[in-house]
Parts: structure tokens; C-alpha cells; sequence
């Protein structure tokens, strides 16, 4: 069990009423750095930043300081680039923040695995990620599109087919830009339902040596709960990756 916490501070990046993140500092500070919670719900307005709460929770709990982020989604002035540019922006806010952002890693579920994925390959990054979490994440964006997960979701996001926007699938898909800058772990349920695993067994087959692939039991939504043993693999990886090392 983590320690009680204080309240989240709320903090904005931006002036759209999604340009937000709330702030949890650990009342015992045992590790460097920030951990950025990058909620899932495939890119869409109808979910927020409420399902990365008790990630950053237990985050805190176990002395880590923790950035559950809000940005546009689909439905609310989102889409790529919006989403991206958001999630880069709350990124780079932490270098307004009273944190160490000298050590970055972002945890993504879901979609938020992409967004997270894709952040950690960002070149120009004010606050660069040492390395990123996927949760049963979205990093084959043409396939997803192929299989039209979650009922076409991935070209909402982007605005049109992979003929239609192809730039935008190559700018956004994680998996066309493997290997990664930065390390990688994955973690995800075999069977999932809603995110095949294929995906993240692709992306790390494109990226030996910078990737690595946790399978574990549950379903889509076991990876966030912060009971279950798939989410303790990654808050015990944290320390490694906050060096930008995958654990040993």
C-alpha cells in the first residue's frame, strides 16, 4: 500500500478548458523525476483524464511525483495535430512547474500508449522523455485502421484514410517510426479484446534492443488497474526508465 497523498494541484498549459494537467506530489519524494499519465479512450471527447487518477495516485503513494494530463480529444477541437500538440505541450509545461524535469517518462494507455510512444520520439521536446510505457497501447495505426478498432476510431483521429492522409499516418504511427530514440515498455493482456496484442508485438519486433514486451493476464483495462500485478510491473520498471534504461 502507497502512503496517503495530498489533493492533485490543477495547473493549466493552455487556454482551451482541455489544457490541463493535475499535479501529484508524493508527500515521501523517493525518486527523481515526473511520471506523465497520458489517459486512453481512443483519441475521443467522451473520455478524460478521470481513468489516469488512480495511476497518479499510486504513483504518489510510492514517492514518485505525477502529471495526470488532459488535451483536445476527438469531439472537442481534437484530431491530429491538436491531440499531439497538446500532449507535447503539457509535456514541455513541466518546465513551469516547481518539478525535476530533468527525468521524464510518459505512461500511455491505450491510445494514450500512442500519444505517449509518439511523444517520446519528439525532436524538438523542451522537456524530453527518457523513456515511455505503453499499456496496452494503439503503435500500429494502420492496422488499427485496417481492423477499424473501436469502430473506425483511428481515422476520426486523423481525419481520413491512410490514402487520404498519409503523412499523418506516418507523422503519428509509432510503429513507422521504430526503432524508438527512446526505450519502450510494453505491456499487454493476450487477450485483450479491444487493443489486439499485435500491435504491441509488432512494434517491438520492429525495435530490438529498445523495446520490450510484457505479457500479462486481464483484459484492456486490467493494465490500469493499480491493484493488479500488470500495473506493478510497470511502477517497479519506473526507476530504470526514468535513467532512459529499460529494466534489467
Amino acid at each position: 500500500m502507497g502512503a496517503v497523498t495530498p489533493e492533485p494541484v490543477r495547473a493549466a498549459y493552455g487556454s482551451h478548458a482541455a489544457q490541463f494537467g493535475e499535479l501529484y506530489r508524493p508527500r515521501d519524494a523517493r525518486h527523481d523525476g515526473v511520471v506523465v499519465v497520458v489517459h486512453g479512450g481512443f483519441w475521443r471527447a467522451a473520455y478524460d483524464l478521470d481513468l489516469g487518477r488512480p495511476l497518479a495516485a499510486d504513483l504518489a503513494g510510492h514517492g514518485f511525483t505525477a502529471w495526470n494530463i488532459e488535451y483536445r480529444r476527438v469531439g472537442d477541437g481534437g484530431g491530429w495535430p491538436a491531440t499531439s500538440d497538446d500532449v507535447a505541450a503539457a509535456i514541455d509545461h513541466l518546465a513551469e512547474l516547481d518539478v525535476d524535469s530533468t527525468r521524464a517518462v510518459a505512461v500511455g494507455h491505450s491510445a494514450g500508449g500512442q500519444l505517449a510512444v509518439w511523444a517520446a520520439g519528439r525532436a524538438d521536446a523542451r522537456v524530453p522523455l527518457a523513456a515511455a510505457v505503453s499499456q496496452a497501447g494503439v503503435l500500429d495505426l494502420n492496422a488499427a485502421f485496417r481492423e477499424r478498432l473501436s469502430n473506425g476510431a483511428v481515422a476520426e483521429f486523423l481525419g481520413g484514410t491512410p490514402e487520404d492522409v498519409p503523412r499523418r499516418y506516418r507523422e503519428a504511427d509509432p510503429l513507422a517510426a521504430a526503432p524508438p530514440a527512446a526505450p519502450v515498455l510494453c505491456v499487454h493482456a493476450p487477450a485483450d479484446d479491444t487493443v489486439p496484442v499485435a500491435q504491441s508485438r509488432a512494434y517491438v519486433a520492429a525495435a530490438p534492443g529498445r523495446a520490450v514486451l510484457h505479457e500479462v493476464p486481464g483484459d484492456h483495462f486490467t493494465v490500469i488497474d493499480p491493484h493488479d500485478a500488470s500495473w506493478h510491473v510497470v511502477r517497479e520498471a519506473l526507476p530504470a526508465l526514468l535513467a532512459g534504461r529499460l529494466p534489467g
